[in-house]
């Protein structure tokens, strides 16, 4: 079978999720089953997978979904844990008094507090974190959800201590044993010194790119959950929003560059939180007073918009004595320093929670005799954290056993409507991964898709390399996993058409940190955080175009920098075209507003 032909069908499953799930707004529950009857097919028919590999890899799915769905219980049983307790409303009057207006405290919440927490835990995280608490402070559920997978860009390659770039393009480019030697002739002590390279190289585009992500996450705000449907109001407070980027992504450059990239995302959030909060308390780049915006009263929003974590203003204070701010706060304070002591090699507690002892790792090695291998560190898992904050929650903030249970009761209820989108989502991409070794002989699917597109795209593969990282992560749910299959392939490409490998498989790496913004099980798993279960293509759909400009504007800017013998080519000219488009949508906007 030809190239492109195999490329057409491996894109089979991809598009009946986009068929299914953002063009006929199929709920996840009914889009996915079918994706997978169609992905266990294609395996088992035409690319000939053995029956048990399938089978094998579908376990595996079921097994991941299930360590998802822990987290996802934790972080709702926190969120309930903190409305029963009136902790809620004491965190809302916190941001109230920085300010009140929503755009600015979805920039401080979920721009900055969860790049922070992207770089210490990555693996969704930001969302189980973040999410919930901005429903929590009177956000619409999806708003919330569409917000903070926006954001789910710029500090991706460096989630969880540098995990897509350590571990992700490490792996991938391991494959290949002359690797080492390679890094040697180009000037590098070894591999791991390359990474490091590679890891610079990826923070210097998405520092570029991540600019105006900030304003997208406000923009996209307004635009769909404002009274006035306008993208005006978003971009209205283009100065605290372009601030708020460049007081994350300067010294997460910084970090990069010096420390390497196990750091970015911590630092760099941890960093804009402390001068993005000092500069609003001070009034600096904030929107004017009377030009504060709010949502509608939540009577007027879309039935959509709103999950089963909505929370009204009247229920989330169950006494009329208003908790201290710092008591309030100091379940998130655990959550955040456990993942990060539990993460930095400094405490050296890594070793200790997951190690190979049957009580810390619970493996399935080789199951049913294939070479796929399933495990679970229920240690190491966000979820332990959440739900032992919830207990330590239980008691410093002095609930009873009533409230306890109903935290429990209304977490369970909400949990369980998402488990079956998930339950044959991570399958189906499972079964996609784990596609090689059939008697046909095809390389699986992911690599043949990325194949057909290479031979289409020729030289001008740069502007494509961004959309092949994006598309493993938008299927595979992680951008590690997408820089483990495609990085060698980038690689290989780059050789192909005589460009600098190192350059393509950042934009590689940058491409499948951009996918998680419409990364399906990523939305699948946000959404069940806040109960909007059977909404999943409409987030996406929502997100998509944040998706397009983050892919396009680093594929552009990565064209630009391999062609730079010649500064006016096709990618200086795209980049420049998209920077302009989003500066007049500024100017515009000023207009508008006048």
């Amino acid at each position: 079978m030809g190239t492109g032909l195999l490329a057409i069908i491996s894109l089979l499953p991809i598009i009946s999720v986009v068929l299914l799930l953002v063009i006929l707004r199929w709920p996840a529950s009914r889009a996915m089953p079918i994706s997978y009857i169609i992905v266990a097919c294609l395996a088992i028919f035409l690319w000939q997978v053995p029956l048990v590999q399938v089978t094998a890899a579908s376990v595996n799915g079921l097994i991941i979904a299930s360590t998802l769905i822990y987290i996802i219980f934790g972080a709702i049983l926190l969120l309930n844990t903190l409305k029963e307790s009136g902790a809620l409303n004491s965190i809302r009057k916190g941001f109230s008094d920085i300010s009140p207006d929503r755009r600015v405290q979805v920039i401080i919440i979920a721009w900055l507090f969860g790049s922070f927490i992207e770089g210490a835990a990555g693996f969704g995280t930001p969302a189980a974190v973040a999410v919930p608490l901005m429903v929590g402070l009177g956000f619409p559920a999806m708003a919330a959800v569409v917000a903070g997978m926006i954001i789910q860009s710029t500090p991706v390659s460096f989630g969880a201590m540098g995990t897509p770039i350590l571990v992700g393009v490490g792996n991938g480019l391991a494959a290949d044993l002359n690797m080492g030697t390679f890094a040697e002739s180009i000037g590098f002590d070894g591999i791991d010194q390359m990474l490091r390279e590679i890891g610079f190289r990826v923070a210097i585009l998405h520092s570029l790119t991540g600019t105006f992500i900030p304003l997208i996450v406000v923009g996209t705000m307004t635009r769909f959950f404002g009274a006035k449907k306008s993208f005006a109001e978003g971009f209205e407070v283009w100065r605290f929003a372009v601030f708020s980027a460049l007081a994350m992504t300067i010294p997460y450059l910084f970090v990069a560059a010096f420390l390497g990239p196990e750091f970015p995302s911590l630092l760099g959030g941890l960093t804009g939180l402390i001068i993005v909060i000092s500069a609003a308390k001070r009034g600096l780049f904030m929107p004017p007073a009377d030009k504060v915006w709010q949502f509608d009263s939540p009577d007027e929003w879309d039935s959509e918009w709103t999950g089963a974590l909505a929370l009204r203003n009247d229920e989330t204070q169950p006494s009329n004595i208003e908790m201290p701010l710092i008591r309030a706060w100091l379940p998130y304070l655990l959550i955040t320093g456990l993942l990060v002591m539990t993460r930095l090699p400094t405490f050296s507690l890594e070793p200790l929670l997951r190690n190979a002892h049957p009580l810390v790792t619970w493996a399935w090695p080789n199951i049913f005799g294939s070479n796929v291998s399933a495990s679970f560190q229920p240690l190491w898992s966000p979820g332990t954290i959440f739900i032992f904050a919830s207990i330590c929650t239980f008691i410093m903030h002095n609930l009873s056993a009533k409230n306890c249970q109903k935290a429990l009761k209304t977490s369970l209820k909400t949990l369980l409507p998402a488990s079956m989108a998930l339950l044959f989502t991570v399958p189906m991409v499972q079964v996609f991964i784990n596609s090689s070794g059939g008697a046909s002989g095809y390389q699986q699917m992911p690599l043949a898709l990325a194949e057909g597109v290479a031979d289409l795209a020729g030289n001008a593969w740069p502007l494509f390399a961004t959309f092949i990282g994006g598309t493993g992560a938008f299927v595979a749910g992680s951008n590690t996993v997408s820089n483990m299959m495609f990085s060698l392939f980038q690689f290989g490409v780059a050789e192909r058409i005589a460009a600098d490998p190192l350059w393509i498989v950042a934009l590689q790496a940058v491409g499948g940190a951009s996918g998680n913004i419409i990364c399906v099980h990523n939305v699948v798993a946000a959404s069940a955080v806040v109960g909007l279960t059977g909404r999943e293509g409409s987030v996406i759909r929502k997100t998509l175009p944040a998706f397009c400009y983050y892919a396009f504007l680093s594929g552009a800017l990565g064209y630009s920098i391999v062609n730079l013998n010649n500064p006016i080519n096709l990618g200086t000219i795209l980049a420049a075209s998209i920077v302009t488009g989003m500066v007049t949508l500024i100017f515009v906007s000023r207009r508008i507003n006048k």
